[in-house]
């Protein structure tokens, strides 16, 4: 008799607002401590170089759920994911997944751009990226057709009395840590269900700061003699890396974890938030740059991988990747196809040890405010023009990560062929 067929795992993909590259202790960070996304890396995978889809936000999460760069989706600031967009959610429910989403989404507020119309059978947590940034806000959007015990169902706004009239009595992102743990132990795969698979995505609003963003409670970084603003940043990270633990904790404690994939990743790099420089705590590592920029530090973001039953612990790889990758991996990992041609490939292969044929011949980037500003990696080389600059800049990340020396003059051959990809691009993209 042959053996059963492997059962499709089920996924989480955990994603962060403005966590940089450095601000994880598994990448270096010294001030922060992360015990939880560090035990993700020593369990599983961490990248090198991945690199946000977007310095833009709305267009970074849009190449996140649909696997193409914003280029081709036509995603940007403030436009929302055109109708016949194929998420990734949409694809695994097409396969029979259940399908979740906590905290924000950020790709649109009105019609057919909503999560529940998007794949996401499940939802709670903020339509629009300026709410996510209130913690203790008194309503979140949230959309669940099954009826609880009550035979009660939702669709629209929840409110939080504990938050109402200037209360602080929820945090929220604490809250969609339960959420998280509910969704899955609702969820689980089991006998029952026929080892039905779930897809989850838990995307904190964190690390946003303001005077008013403090959790609740005593802060481990209380006593440090730093800043009033970054002893608060410190806590938002620690907190979400509480929520990841508590959600690991549940994985094991259902007897899930080994055929469960986790997925960490950061929407965009560090904001410079209320003052906060991202050197204080070397949240871009030895990079340059800040979350908006072309700069390595402002699009190079961590990207963690843990499945137990397949990917050995405490690999690293510097294979090149965006995060329009991340829509064809998943794919693969539930043991179907994309049904339409995306820019990304899949990292499964680079996960499980295996030779990786596909890869990118380049990396390229645009951003719109005041001019046309584009960037490209290919291989070592990276290439930035500004709108005010028709030469670009040329670096060498292999010896010069923090691109400090611009090497266009003394590489004429690599400057032509980076301008003829940013040349090809544009006129690809109809812009002038």
């Amino acid at each position: 008799m042959p053996p059963p067929a492997p059962r499709r795992p089920s996924i989480i993909l955990i994603l962060a607002d403005n966590v940089g590259y450095g601000d994880l202790g598994c990448y270096g960070q010294s001030k922060i401590k992360t015990p939880n996304l560090d035990k993700l890396a020593a369990e599983g995978i961490r990248f090198t170089s991945f690199y946000t889809g977007s310095p833009e936000d709305a267009a970074a999460r849009a190449a996140l759920m649909t696997g193409l760069e914003p280029r081709h989706l036509h995603a940007g600031f403030n436009q929302t994911l055109p109708a016949e967009a194929v998420t990734l959610a949409a694809l695994l429910q097409r396969q029979g997944y259940r399908t979740g989403l906590i905290g924000t989404w950020g790709l649109g507020d009105t019609g057919a751009a909503t999560p529940d119309k998007q794949g996401f059978e499940q939802f709670a947590g903020f339509l629009n990226q300026n709410h996510a940034r209130d913690y203790f806000t008194d309503r979140i959007w949230r959309h669940d057709p099954t009826p609880n015990q009550e035979g009660q169902i939702y669709d629209g706004y929840t409110i939080f009395p504990e938050n109402e009239n200037g209360k602080r009595g929820q945090f929220v992102p604490d809250a969609m840590a339960t959420w998280a743990m509910n969704f899955v132990h609702d969820n689980k795969p089991e006998k029952l269900n026929h080892y039905r698979p779930f897809f989850l995505c838990l995307s904190y609003p964190i690390p946003h700061v303001s005077a008013n963003a403090a959790p609740p409670g005593t802060s481990a970084y209380a006593d440090a003699p730093w800043p009033p603003l970054e002893r608060i940043r410190a806590t938002l990270i620690s907190r979400m890396d509480d929520g990841v633990g508590q959600l690991l904790a549940k994985l094991d404690e259902l007897k899930i974890s080994p055929n469960t994939v986790i997925i960490f990743a950061s929407v965009s790099g560090p904001e410079k938030d209320k003052a906060i420089a991202p050197e204080f705590f070397r949240s871009t590592g030895s990079f340059r740059g800040q979350q908006g920029s072309l700069n390595e530090g402002g699009l190079r973001v961590p990207l963690l991988v843990r499945w137990p039953a397949q990917i050995k612990g405490g690999g690293v790889s510097d294979r090149l990747g965006a995060g329009w990758d991340l829509f064809p991996t998943a794919a693969e990992i539930a043991f179907t196809t994309p049904l339409e041609k995306l820019d990304g490939w899949s990292l499964l292969p680079t996960l499980l040890g295996q030779a990786q044929t596909n890869r990118h011949e380049f990396i390229y980037w645009e951003k719109s405010a005041d001019g046309l500003a584009q960037a490209v990696r290919t291989g070592d080389w990276k290439a930035i023009r500004q709108p005010t600059n028709a030469v670009p800049e040329l670096y060498n990340l292999k010896t010069d990560p923090a691109e400090k020396e611009n090497l266009a003059a003394k590489n004429p051959d690599v400057l032509a062929r980076v301008e003829t990809i940013l040349n090809s691009v544009r006129k690809e993209s109809g812009k002038p």
